[in-house]
């Protein structure tokens, strides 16, 4: 179930691209399509939502989206260069106006002291290049990080989009 603020949040993003005839398209590992389900939740949201992809194990981030496997190698999938070219991946595969990809941690297994659980990257790209960002959350519990995911997904879509969040 899609809380009404983050509801209001998907509406206002929506909105923006339909406004402006361009769309989006997600690149989800922790989250599971979570973000897409908030997005596509407000009613109309073919205006806007393209679609998403849901590269949850590592050989679905290289072929669905493209992340070059030495990236993964390098620097594992919970990483800013991952969450970079998965973002930049979506973005290109698609061919939309903004991508917002997530990696991280959810638990309540999985984390390391490098790399505790409630860590989450995120990445939005658009053509004019990529934003990346990092959120420590610490361990919410595994809904209540995915929950607080899409919270700040979205809120970094509006950011990019130059957009206030309602």
């Amino acid at each position: 179930m899609i809380s009404v603020e983050l509801r209001e949040r998907a509406r206002t993003i929506n909105h923006t691209l339909a406004a402006r005839s361009e769309m989006i398209v997600t690149a989800e590992s922790c989250t599971g399509g979570l973000i897409s389900a908030a997005l596509t939740d407000v009613p109309g949201s073919s205006e806007a939502v393209f679609g998403g992809f849901v590269a949850y194990h590592n050989r679905a981030k290289i072929e669905m989206i493209g992340v070059p496997a030495e990236l993964i190698e390098k620097h594992g999938a919970v990483s800013e260069p991952v969450v970079r070219a998965m973002a930049e991946g979506a973005l290109k595969t698609a061919g939309v106006a903004i991508a917002i990809a997530v990696t991280g941690v959810a638990g309540p297994g999985g984390g390391t002291e490098d790399k505790p659980v409630g860590l989450v990257h995120f990445g939005c790209a658009t053509k004019a290049g990529t934003s990346v960002h990092e959120r420590r959350f610490g361990d919410l519990g595994r809904q209540g990080i995915r929950e607080a995911t899409v919270g700040v997904a979205l809120d970094i879509v509006l950011e990019c989009l130059g957009v206030q969040s309602p």
